[in-house]
């Protein structure tokens, strides 16, 4: 493992453990903790939640894809966050997936396709609505959603990889927050991404490589309808209009939202914290995009 991953390990659970202390789960919501959905006991395991006054009900679906820079993170790191979107009304699904460097792409892939696998089949024990399955995903999040979306849309492009979607299935949107979505090393600023990609990919950033991970690359007018967001303070706020350019070039339908102002300098996953009004603010108007497909 490379430094720059220890030290995003180190200094990411410090801040999620300060950001998160304290906090309990909602009285509201029933939890189904740790279900297994791959072989891996240790990796591949999700929790389920969903509000407890709409026992029976078919709902529909949230995804979440943890961020973490693609060496960190858990489903416990982003426990509140999820069942605070549960709380608006969703079954919402948030799954650990392999990391990197213990794991090379496609893993991080290969095991959402698991788990946007596992919801078709366990739809009935947990009343999932699988005609409206929804992801967000924020950071590296962001990037494997924005990849899985992609591998669901281009027939071309799901070539390369060995496993397969399930037949026919495309997200019905995606939220897509504080993101990466274009990578290359032609920057100085870009050498923590690239210390990155050395624990992450297997041939440590070939140009291939790269130009396989570059989400715009890959969208196309199949791609599905996209909530977009980044904040005035997020170290990747120049990603999102790479993003938008491509969205707008495509024809897809998108919202783009910039949050916070000259007097609140909203940070990188600021949404996460639930302590900040303006996180209830993006998830109230993330949930309410979603909201808007279910006509």
């Amino acid at each position: 493992m490379s430094a720059t991953s220890d030290m995003i390990r180190k200094s990411f659970k410090e801040g999620d453990d300060i950001r998160d202390a304290g906090l309990t789960t909602p009285e509201g919501i029933k939890r189904y903790d740790d279900i297994v959905y791959g072989s891996d006991e240790m990796w591949q395991m999700l929790d389920v939640y969903r509000p407890k006054d709409k026992e029976g009900q078919r709902l529909p679906v949230i995804v979440s894809v943890h961020g973490g820079g693609w060496v960190y993170g858990d489903k416990e790191r982003y426990q509140f966050y999820c069942m605070s979107l549960a709380e608006r009304g969703f079954a919402v699904v948030n799954f650990t997936y392999r990391l990197a460097p213990e794991y090379k792409f496609p893993a991080s892939l290969e095991d959402t396709n698991l788990v946007f696998t596992w919801i078709l089949e366990h739809a009935e024990e947990y009343d999932f609505d699988t005609e409206h399955i929804f992801g967000v995903g924020d950071s590296a999040g962001a990037h494997i959603l924005g990849l899985y979306t992609a591998i669901c849309t281009n027939l071309e492009y799901a070539k390369n990889y060995d496993f397969k979607v399930p037949q026919g299935f495309v997200p019905t949107a995606v939220a897509l927050n504080c993101g990466k979505y274009e990578i290359d090393f032609g920057e100085a600023s870009e050498e923590q991404t690239k210390k990155l990609m050395e624990d992450f990919l297997p041939e440590k950033g070939s140009r291939k490589e790269l130009e396989l991970i570059t989400v715009t690359k890959h969208v196309t007018e199949n791609y599905p309808p996209v909530f977009l967001m980044t904040a005035v303070e997020d170290f990747l706020k120049e990603q999102a209009p790479l993003m938008v350019k491509k969205l707008t070039a495509c024809e897809v339908p998108f919202l783009y939202r910039i949050y916070g102002d000259k007097k609140t300098r909203l940070q990188h996953v600021f949404h996460c914290d639930m302590r900040l009004a303006d996180a209830k603010l993006c998830n109230d108007e993330e949930c309410n995009f979603f909201r808007s497909m279910l006509q």
